[in-house]
């Protein structure tokens, strides 16, 4: 900045994004070989979770594994802070749906205006994937959403939320669950670990696509967040985000993902405490946060900054408890210049099939503490 140059006064956004861990209301089955949930169970989950999004104090909420929308709400309201929309398409509890039905869904909840939002199950035409014993895969098992926001100050922001295939093994079943495979055999546990890889794979290169359309020749900046059920440096993180390619190609910024963790202002605050998940001992970082261009200090089309990322994750080693998570939460706190002189930029339009879904607001809550 030129020393008489004056201040650009900065807005801010915090975004996060929680695994729930099967979400679900007292007494519905969601699993067929898991029990379902006592209502004290249920409302020491509701308590639990209240007290984590009252302490992550988020503008936008990302959160996986919803089966029951009405679950979702209930905890939002255990948590005194006042959410203005709420959405877990898939998983809406009314007189037409009785909540998600074989898997658990993505949503979001924020106090941002609401322009549109989509809910893409389909990959786009051409993309879909042989997977041995399947067939084509040509669907996510658990739909990505899409939110086109609006800030306070004009800023249209994108903010798509994400939860991959998992690394469980995906063995054969008949219509009825039963096995068609023996699960003891080493070779076909490699088999259906290949497959999983394949799906999330597949879903990968599908939400690429998507994060294209979002980005090609846009200024409107995207926030990608999720369970990703991989590491920041694996190959299907690395494809979503194709950062490797600017590296050859400048232009490619254009529709590259960073990881917002990487991008954070304050380094001193990069420890070895960034884990979201641990598995037989070992933590990694399964729930991620991507940021386009636009969020890149003094980037060339920069419109903000990371200024800082934290993992809530003291509850892993707190022993297996279905009323918590099963993950850690992650929260980025995001700046945005405020040109309140400029109207805000278009949105993208995704060229691959999706279903709009109305605005649908949460109602009355308990105002934000």
């Amino acid at each position: 900045m030129r020393p008489n140059e004056t201040p650009i006064p900065l807005a801010t956004l915090m975004v996060a994004t929680c695994n729930v861990l099967n979400l679900a209301n007292p007494g519905r089955m969601f699993y067929a070989n898991q029990d379902t949930y006592t209502e004290a169970e249920f409302d020491r989950k509701l308590n639990w979770l209240g007290d984590r999004f009252r302490m992550l104090n988020a503008d936008v909420l990302a959160v996986q594994e919803v089966w029951d929308d009405a679950a979702f709400k209930g905890a939002l309201g255990r948590s005194g802070l006042r959410y203005d929309f709420v959405s877990v398409p898939g998983a809406e509890n009314n007189a037409a749906h009785a909540g998600a039905q074989g898997t658990p869904r993505v949503g979001i909840a924020t106090r941002l205006k609401v322009d549109a939002l989509q809910s893409f199950a389909e990959f786009p035409p051409g993309f879909q994937v042989e997977v041995p014993g399947l067939g084509g895969h040509t669907r996510f098992e658990r739909p990505p959403l899409v939110a086109t926001l609006h800030m306070k100050h004009g800023q249209v922001v994108n903010v798509l939320t994400a939860h991959l295939k998992s690394k469980r093994p995906k063995f054969l079943q008949d219509a009825q669950g039963g096995a068609l495979e023996d699960r003891d055999d080493p070779k076909v546990m490699a088999l259906a670990s290949l497959r999983s890889l394949m799906m999330r794979g597949a879903e990968a290169m599908a939400l690429r696509c998507l994060v294209i359309d979002l980005l090609h020749r846009t200024s409107v900046p995207l926030v990608v967040l999720g369970d990703f059920n991989d590491t920041p440096d694996s190959v299907t993180t690395q494809l979503i985000c194709a950062t490797n390619e600017i590296a050859y190609d400048r232009s490619a910024r254009d529709v590259a993902l960073f990881n917002a963790y990487e991008l954070q202002g304050d380094a001193a605050l990069k420890k070895d405490v960034a884990y979201s998940h641990i598995h037989q001992g070992s933590p990694s970082v399964l729930d991620q946060i991507l940021v386009s261009e636009e969020f890149l200090h003094n980037g060339r089309n920069s419109i903000g900054d990371v200024r800082r990322v934290d993992y809530f994750n003291d509850h892993l080693h707190e022993g297996r408890d279905r009323s918590r998570s099963d993950h850690g939460f992650v929260r980025a706190l995001l700046r945005v210049k405020m040109h309140t002189d400029s109207p805000p930029a278009p949105t993208a339009s995704p060229t691959f099939p999706a279903s709009t879904l109305p605005a649908a607001p949460l109602g009355e809550m308990p105002q934000r503490r």
